[in-house]
């Protein structure tokens, strides 16, 4: 079952699980990935297509940071904040600890960072090639 809302309630990550050889086979080769991986990957990615906890993500890939901070740094209020730190914990790509009286979030899952790097990467990239191919900045 993949994580996120389900019928308007939010429903926890699936169990880590350990992925068998055939299947790393497969995406090696690019050969056919099994619908219920491909249905978890549409699922984390779904979760990520939301701006606000992208930046979330992008902020806590930088950091630890308790909700208040990351409220002031990506723009949005306490509650809208809590509630998309809310779905990306019970997804698995964030979690907290308590330190003192205040509760500070960090990313679970180093690999979605990675992939997110590299997304703002490329798309930088791209954004400087597109701009030097109109002579701007020369």
């Amino acid at each position: 079952m993949p994580s996120g809302l389900e019928a308007g309630r939010l429903v926890p990550a699936p169990p880590v699980r350990e992925v068998d050889v055939a299947t790393v086979d497969a995406i090696g080769s690019g050969g056919d990935l099994p619908p219920e991986l491909l249905q978890e990957a549409a699922a984390k990615f779904g979760l990520l297509a939301s701006t606000m906890r992208l930046h979330i993500v992008w902020v806590l890939a930088q950091g630890e940071c308790d909700v208040g901070s990351l409220a002031g740094q990506v723009g949005g209020s306490l509650q809208a904040v809590s509630q998309h730190l809310a779905k990306l914990k019970l997804a698995g790509l964030v979690r907290s600890r308590r330190e003192g009286r205040h509760q500070v979030y960090l990313v679970d899952d180093p690999h979605v960072v990675t992939i997110v790097r590299h997304m703002v990467e490329h798309l930088q990239d791209q954004r400087a090639e597109s701009e030097r191919g109109r002579g701007v900045g020369a």
